[in-house]
C-alpha cells in the first residue's frame, strides 16, 4: 500500500486500501484470538476427561469387594473352632446366653437385617440370623484400628453376615455361626476365610436359607 506524503490527505483510492489494510488486521486479530481459544477449549476438555477417567478407575480400584464363599460347608476342620448344643426356641426379653457372644439358643422371634453395624447389635435379634445361616462377626473396638476393621471387612460375604462391635469379647474378634464359634486375634488371620467358607449358609441350622433382611435393622447400620 502507498501511503501519502506527510501533510497530504490520501487519495479515494488510498482511503480504500487503508480501510482494506485495516480490516484485514482486525480480521488476523480474530481468527489468532479464536484458534487461541479453541487450542485452550481442547486442552481443557482432554484435562477434565482424564480427571474423569483418573476418579473412575481410582474408584473402582478402592472399592472393596465382597468376599466370595461357598454356601454350606464341607465338614472340613478349622482349628480354634468350638461347637455346642445350644436350643431354638423364640421367646421375648432378655436372654443370658452360655457364650459370648452368643453362639445360638433362645432368641426374639424378629431376625437382625443382615450387614455392617458400627455399634453393638441386640444379642436376642442376632442369634435369630444364626439361626437362618448368617454368620456373625464381632470385633472388640478398642483391640482394632480402623485400618483393621476395614481389612475385616473386607473378607466378607456381600450377604448373609452381621459385622458389629461388641463389649467384653474373649478375644479381639469372634466370629459366631449356629453352635460354632472362633475366636482370633487379628484381621489378617486365614482362619476367618476358613470359618466362613465352612460355617456361612451352613445347613445344619434350625432354619437353612430363610431371610437375613425385611426384619430389623439394629443402631449404627451402615451397609
Amino acid at each position: 500500500m502507498t501511503t501519502p506524503p506527510p501533510g497530504q490527505k490520501p487519495t479515494v483510492k488510498q482511503q480504500r486500501a487503508i480501510e482494506r489494510e485495516r480490516k484485514l488486521e482486525e480480521f488476523k486479530k480474530r481468527e489468532a484470538r479464536m484458534r487461541r481459544n479453541r487450542r485452550i477449549a481442547i486442552w481443557s476438555s482432554v484435562g477434565v476427561g482424564v480427571a474423569i477417567v483418573a476418579l473412575v478407575v481410582t474408584s473402582i480400584v478402592l472399592t472393596p469387594r465382597p468376599a466370595t464363599y461357598s454356601a454350606g460347608g464341607t465338614g472340613a476342620s478349622v482349628e480354634g473352632v468350638e461347637t455346642f448344643e445350644n436350643v431354638s426356641e423364640h421367646v421375648e426379653g432378655a436372654v443370658d446366653y452360655p457364650q459370648t457372644p452368643p453362639a445360638g439358643g433362645r432368641h426374639n422371634p424378629a431376625w437382625l437385617n443382615c450387614g455392617v453395624y458400627e455399634e453393638p447389635v441386640p444379642n436376642e435379634n442376632a442369634v435369630h440370623s444364626l439361626e437362618h445361616g448368617a454368620v456373625w462377626v464381632t470385633y472388640d473396638p478398642e483391640a482394632l484400628t480402623d485400618d483393621e476393621v476395614s481389612t475385616l471387612r473386607s473378607k466378607l460375604p456381600s450377604t448373609y453376615v452381621i459385622l458389629s462391635p461388641f463389649e467384653g469379647l474373649p478375644a479381639p474378634i469372634v466370629l459366631s455361626g449356629w453352635n460354632s464359634q472362633l475366636q482370633v486375634d487379628d484381621a489378617g488371620d486365614e482362619r476367618i476365610a476358613a470359618f466362613l467358607e465352612e460355617y456361612w449358609l451352613s445347613q445344619d441350622v434350625p432354619e437353612p436359607g430363610a431371610a437375613c433382611t425385611g426384619a430389623i435393622d439394629g443402631p449404627g447400620k451402615v451397609a
